[in-house]
């Protein structure tokens, strides 16, 4: 009798219990970029364009990815190929150093467009489902276009470099004012963009991770080893909370990394404890 097979990698004498079909989404292309996006224009708060217009300098501070909106369109010349549009929306900070005082945080809007062409197959089927509709009436849902769904996963950019400039040192490209912010994107600041052209300006290189895929609805046959059961009891039942406190905290380890750092780099996975923005070690 093999031993029970648990989720994880499969060893060649495993048992195949039996051949499954399962309906999932199916990755028909994907690419991964590692974009270096120079001298992006950073739009502020409205209290923040006040230290700008009066700082002698800037320090860069840190970039959150906010969210990425995404389109896909049909390319007509080439069936199965799609156009997708990604736009990414950064809240960047900094700091502005204004005379000798201390320096400013200042906060603000950073945007940044990218198109890629993957292949995601053709299908014309109108798909249904029973699945209920609670915040309306029962009807099925129905997909008007059988387009694939593109993913896109991405981590918080790097901010590279970091700009101070005056009106009169712009260029001609940089006077294109950005419209039609998402209104949730304006939620995550505490007061107003400024999208003007008056006052100084901040310009942001940010490095940015990313993965785009094309994905479809598929099913597909695969081998199945035994039903899922989780081996782990729940520890909470009924009784939960007459354990003592003085008792559990007893079992729980003494975190002797939080008195004492570690001395050295601890190496990455790779083996490499140091890489630069290009990936080679210095």
């Amino acid at each position: 009798m093999p031993e029970k097979v648990m989720p994880g990698p499969v060893q060649d004498t495993a048992c195949i219990r039996e051949a499954v079909c399962i309906h999932t989404k199916k990755i028909f292309d994907s690419c991964r970029d590692k974009d270096c996006i120079e001298d992006l224009r950073f739009y502020p708060t409205q209290c923040s364009q006040a230290a700008i217009d009066r700082a002698l300098s800037i320090k860069a501070g840190k970039a959150e990815l906010l969210y990425v909106y995404i389109d896909v369109e049909p390319i007509g010349f080439n069936r199965g190929f799609y156009t997708v549009d990604v736009r990414y929306y950064y809240r960047v900070t900094a700091d502005a150093f204004v005379g000798a005082a201390r320096p400013v945080e200042v906060a603000g809007l950073c945007v940044f467009d990218k198109r890629v062409i993957l292949f995601g197959g053709e299908g014309s089927a109108k798909i249904f489902s029973s699945e209920a509709v609670f915040d309306g009436p029962d009807e099925q849902a129905l997909r008007t276009s059988s387009m694939p769904t593109a993913v896109v996963e991405a981590v918080d950019p790097i901010v590279l470099n970091m700009k101070l400039v005056d009106m009169c040192e712009c260029r001609p490209c940089c006077d294109c004012e950005l419209t039609d912010i998402p209104p949730c994107i304006c939620g995550c600041f505490n007061s107003d963009l400024c999208f003007g052209g008056e006052g100084k300006r901040i310009y942001v290189t940010l490095g940015q991770f990313s993965i785009i895929r094309l994905e479809r609805d598929s099913q597909l046959l695969i081998p199945a080893y035994d039903y899922c059961m989780p081996e782990k009891e729940c520890t909470c039942g009924s009784g939960c909370g007459d354990e003592d406190p003085c008792e559990i905290f007893r079992h729980v380890k003494f975190p002797v990394e939080e008195f004492f750092p570690a001395n050295a780099a601890t190496p990455a996975p790779g083996g490499d404890c140091c890489r630069d923005f290009k990936g080679c070690c210095g």
